[in-house]
């Protein structure tokens, strides 16, 4: 495993740092006290015959669709979250620590990184150390940076969202 902070260190990559308690989903981090940068959600998906495996990142509030984002990445099986174990030993990291930070643990690049749009125009991003009980704000330039030095491409997309259930239930006439 990658001790990203030495990693960050020697290239360069400027941080700053936020401990805080552990959080294990959006919805949890949303309770912390404020920070700078963009909050992300990441998502680490697989096919269905686990040949590809990728990172999604999105901002904290998006839903993602994955049968619609299955087929914008042209794959043509259905997509899912992989499973803990391949989160560990394609990121290593665990549930609930799932970071763009995590491909520095990938050096045969077999995890493909997605960047939604709009996260990737952000100034700044909120991602995890490694671990759930920290949070680095990462400029936008370094981030590029830190994907240079892992020779991973982010690959910047517009994700489709779901689209919420607006239905509205119209009482029965009896």
């Amino acid at each position: 495993m990658t001790d990203i902070y030495e990693f960050l260190e020697q290239h360069t990559i400027s941080y700053e740092r936020f401990d805080h308690e552990a959080v294990f989903s959006c919805e949890e981090s949303g309770k912390l006290p404020p920070m700078p940068g963009t909050d992300t959600k990441n998502l680490f998906l697989r096919d269905k015959k686990g040949k590809r495996h990728m990172i999604v990142s999105v901002g904290h509030d998006k839903q993602v669709d994955l049968k619609a984002l299955g087929k914008q990445l042209d794959i043509s099986q259905s997509i899912s979250f992989a499973s803990p174990e391949r989160l560990l030993k394609h990121l290593g990291v665990t549930p609930g620590s799932v970071t763009l930070l995590g491909v520095a643990n990938d050096p045969e690049h077999l995890v493909e990184v997605y960047i939604d749009k709009d996260l990737w125009e952000a100034d700044a991003l909120r991602v995890h150390p490694l671990v759930n009980t920290a949070s680095l704000i990462i400029a936008h330039d370094d981030l590029v940076r830190f994907f240079d030095a892992t020779g991973h491409e982010a690959q910047v997309i517009d994700v489709l969202g779901k689209i919420p259930n607006t239905k509205t239930q119209i009482p029965k006439v009896l």
